[in-house]
């Protein structure tokens, strides 16, 4: 059955009982639409159009009217008109090649006598223009922008938005136009005006330079629309029109970023708005927070500021869950600015810990810690800590590592900070980071005066409850390394600390911990470990018999690391005379900093709150390392400075990131390259900037104790003492034996340089310890027949693509005479097993030719070469 109207094809399907019957209505009706299609039916062309979109909104194809809709749309009758350009809005888009079969009609309809139709053209093209189109009909929306017909105009200024998004250039033909818009009488137009100027300076850095002499402007307008009466043609809830209001807004918001004149010329009106709006209404919240915003984003006095977070705090007290999650991220973003303001709101921040709602305590939880410093912590850290007691389990992780932070930071003195982390361990142990617990250790062994406190502390916490897996780690190591201080005991006031503790009551605790539920085996290992420590800090022989007793039990335990352990313990006990030096206290653990989510938090050496470490220190060994793979650092080494053995930092002590060093080219040893020159860097530098560069002096090294720095590309392991030679390949031996340096008859050479009687190969080897890296010996010859003799000043710098890293070893000459030879080791690590291209400098002295500088390329080892 055929449907001729839209009304009967409604009916039908709507009479539906199933999706079958539903598809076979749509099926035979999208039939008779291709038909008549087909037959070029005119008549029904307007019926069938608007019976093809009733099928496209319940999500069936109907891509084959575009052409008809381009046909209805090219009609001089307007309801065909408005019913082709629907249809070309929903079934085509910019992507479409048909699309440029509408320019010719959107141009003569933008054109149009019609306002409507010049509307529905504007309307159109908003939608759905194209990079080309928008080139096309720029012009013709230029013009209708100063239409004298306010329809028109605000229809083109929405247009134009369009256009300037597919072609950010073509916005200069807009910007005189824009900017008589702001002087229109008319709210629609001025709001389409504004919105276009909005979107004109987010793109463009030189039009919102052009705009911000309309500030004055704005600031009028939106003086009239806080002082207005009653407008019921503009009125919500009370409020003159609130739409214009916000787009005023944000348009001050921009065009005061980072402008002093601006920002003073916008504060009296901001401050109006700010205390004149009604804010017991969403309308009136809502142009309150794009104030707070405009104040917060601008130069604002600081009066101001603090009226913007007063309004944010009024927020919190809102019953509206919306409006108060607004209000806590906003303060979270501000509390730079203005902390001590924040600070006032502190209460009812710490109330919305408890609310219901998880969104806003997650929010609340993040603000709270940015409030803390040296003078709340004590109040906040106890809010927070009760918190912690409540909190849900998903919280507990981020709260504790940062309630840690915050102690670490602000501690007024180490006392304090002790009992906070410990009673961040009773609550939470089990959620407690490994780095938290490190850190903790730290605290325990660099605070002499405190550890009998501690120990005391933590063996009742571990009398009462064994549950938390952090806190029982941190008392048996604390137990262990301070056992003999806990039997001591100590004058402490507090009653829940231990007065008297025997040696077996000790043992009978960590063995009652080992029989426990909670035992994994980390924390057999600990125990193990701290029972072994005691036999050393107790005197008694009846404990240290008791101890070998229980080790000998794990001895056969079926978990490796803890039989191993067992057996070597044991074994101990047949040499007494050195165990109680291997099972000494461990030595005080430096100063280090913590770094946990982003956050970079000095452990404190005294009672004060720590410090940021000083910029000037250096890179670190991370720093170094990444700069090294190319990812580059702030402040770090550079690739020349790596390679060649200049120290990267000027702090004493050589670096501590062997075993990290070692992973990365998988080797055993590491040696100590000599310092390179601060101008062979410097020369490498400028000569290959761009690639990864590296440099070496041929002269050989001077011997310096202080030199320690690792051998990048050599491996891991301690450092060799400067004066001992460098490791090197067994090719590289056979290479540089003998003055006449030949080459065994299994490696291969390729020539890289030859002039003037001096003469550079290179031999390839996969390096042995490490399939990614490449060994490159390359051997210097002198032809004294051509060169005249000795070859001095020998400087060989090289540098390979970014996908590379270079680091090359010392030569062993920087003069060679007649007949002799020199080699230098080049190290190649190419994880991407990319062909080897390197750049070469050759900088040499001959008695015939002088002083010569050279640059060359190589790139001539074949596949499979090593």
């Amino acid at each position: 059955m055929v449907f001729y109207r839209l009304k009967d094809l409604i009916k039908a399907i709507r009479a539906c009982k199933t999706h079958a019957d539903e598809r076979a209505v749509i099926q035979k009706e999208s039939a008779f639409i291709r038909t008549s299609f087909k037959e070029e039916n005119t008549e029904l062309r307007h019926s069938n159009i608007s019976k093809l979109l009733y099928i496209h909104m319940l999500g069936y194809p109907a891509h084959f009217g575009q052409i008809e809709c381009l046909k209805l749309a090219a009609s001089p009758m307007f309801s065909d008109k408005r019913l082709g350009y629907l249809g070309t809005m929903l079934l085509l888009d910019e992507n479409q090649e048909v699309l440029t079969l509408l320019t010719n009609s959107l141009k003569n309809d933008l054109n149009h006598a019609n306002m409507y139709i010049v509307g529905l053209a504007l309307c159109t093209l908003g939608n759905i223009a194209s990079a080309e189109m928008s080139r096309d009909l720029c012009s013709e929306v230029e013009k209708l922008l100063g239409s004298s017909n306010m329809y028109i105009r605000k229809k083109a200024a929405l247009c134009a938005i369009r256009i300037i998004r597919k072609v950010p250039d073509l916005q200069e033909n807009f910007i005189q136009r824009a900017s008589s818009l702001l002087n229109d009488r008319n709210h629609g137009v001025l709001l389409s005006g504004i919105t276009l100027i909005t979107e004109m300076c987010l793109s463009s850095q030189e039009t919102l330079l052009v705009f911000r002499k309309a500030v004055p402007v704005l600031v009028r307008h939106l003086k009239n629309l806080v002082s207005a009466g009653f407008s019921a043609e503009h009125d919500v809830t009370g409020v003159t029109d609130p739409f214009l209001q916000i787009k005023i807004l944000r348009l001050l918001r921009i065009l005061g970023k980072d402008d002093v004149e601006s920002s003073e010329s916008m504060n009296d009106i901001l401050a109006q708005v700010a205390t004149n709006t009604e804010s017991s209404k969403n309308v009136g919240n809502s142009i309150l927070y794009e104030t707070v915003l405009t104040i917060m984003e601008t130069p604002s006095d600081n009066a101001l500021r603090v009226l913007a977070i007063n309004i944010l705090g009024k927020f919190l007290s809102n019953r509206d869950n919306n409006i108060r999650y607004v209000a806590l991220t906003t303060l979270n973003k501000s509390i730079s600015l203005d902390v001590n303001a924040v600070q006032r709101h502190r209460n009812i921040i710490l109330d919305c810990l408890r609310d219901a709602d998880i969104s806003i305590r997650r929010r609340a939880l993040e603000l709270s810690f940015s409030l803390i410093n040296e003078s709340n912590v004590r109040v906040l850290t106890r809010e927070l800590l009760a918190f912690l007691e409540i909190a849900d389990n998903e919280f507990k992780p981020s709260m504790t590592t940062k309630i840690c932070l915050a102690a670490e930071r602000f501690a007024p003195n180490k006392r304090w900070h002790i009992d906070t982390v410990l009673r961040v361990l009773k609550l939470a142990g089990n959620y407690v980071r490994e780095e938290m617990l490190a850190a903790f250790i730290r605290l325990v062994t660099q605070t002499s005066e405190m550890q009998g406190y501690t120990v005391q502390k933590l063996y009742m916490a571990l009398k009462e409850d064994i549950s938390q897996e952090s806190l029982t780690l941190a008392g048996v190591w604390v137990i262990g390394e301070y056992g003999d201080i806990l039997v001591r005991g100590g004058s402490y006031e507090e009653e829940e600390l231990a007065k008297e503790v025997s040696e077996s009551d000790v043992i009978d605790l960590l063995e009652s911990i080992l029989a426990g539920p909670f035992a994994n085996q980390v924390l057999r290992e600990y125990i193990i470990t701290a029972l072994m420590k005691l036999t050393s800090r107790f005197s008694s022989a009846s404990s240290s018999e008791r101890v070998k007793q229980l080790l000998v039990g794990f001895s056969t335990s079926i978990e490796v690391e803890i039989q191993q352990r067992a057996v070597e313990y044991t074994n101990l006990f047949q040499y007494d005379e050195i165990r109680p030096a291997v099972l000494e206290r461990m030595p005080v653990m430096q100063i280090k900093e913590t770094i946990i989510a982003g956050e970079r938090l000095s452990n404190p050496a005294s009672g004060n709150a720590g410090t940021q470490s000083s910029s000037s220190a250096g890179p670190s060994d991370q720093d170094l390392l990444l700069d090294l793979m190319g990812i580059g650092t702030s402040g770090g080494a550079t690739n020349a400075q790596i390679s060649t053995g200049t120290p990267a930092s000027s702090g004493n002590g050589p670096s501590n990131n062997i075993d990290l060093l070692a992973d990365l080219f998988g080797g055993s040893s590491v040696s100590s390259p000599p310092a390179a020159s601060n101008s062979s860097a410097a020369v490498v530098s400028d000569l290959f900037a761009g690639l990864g560069s590296s440099s070496a002096p041929t002269s050989p090294p001077t011997s310096n104790a202080n030199n320690n720095i690792l051998d990048l590309l050599g491996g891991g392991g301690m450092a060799a003492p400067v004066t001992s030679p460098a490791p090197t390949p067994a090719f590289a031996r056979t290479a540089s034996a003998g003055s006449n340096g030949s080459q065994s008859p299994s490696q291969k050479t390729y020539p890289v340089y030859s002039k003037n009687g001096f003469s550079i190969v290179f031999t390839p080897q996969r390096d042995s310890a490490n399939p990614n890296v490449v060994n490159i010996l390359s051997t210097f010859h002198n032809d004294p027949t051509v060169s005249g003799g000795t070859v001095s000043g020998i400087q060989f710098h090289a540098a390979v693509t970014k996908t590379q890293q270079l680091q090359m070893r010392p030569a062993t000459a920087s003069e060679i005479a007649g007949g002799e030879t020199a080699t230098q080791l080049l190290k190649i690590a190419n994880p991407q097993k990319t062909p080897v291209r390197l750049r070469l400098k050759i900088v040499y002295t001959t008695a015939n030719h002088g002083a010569v500088a050279d640059l060359s390329e190589f790139a001539g080892f074949p596949e499979g070469a090593y």
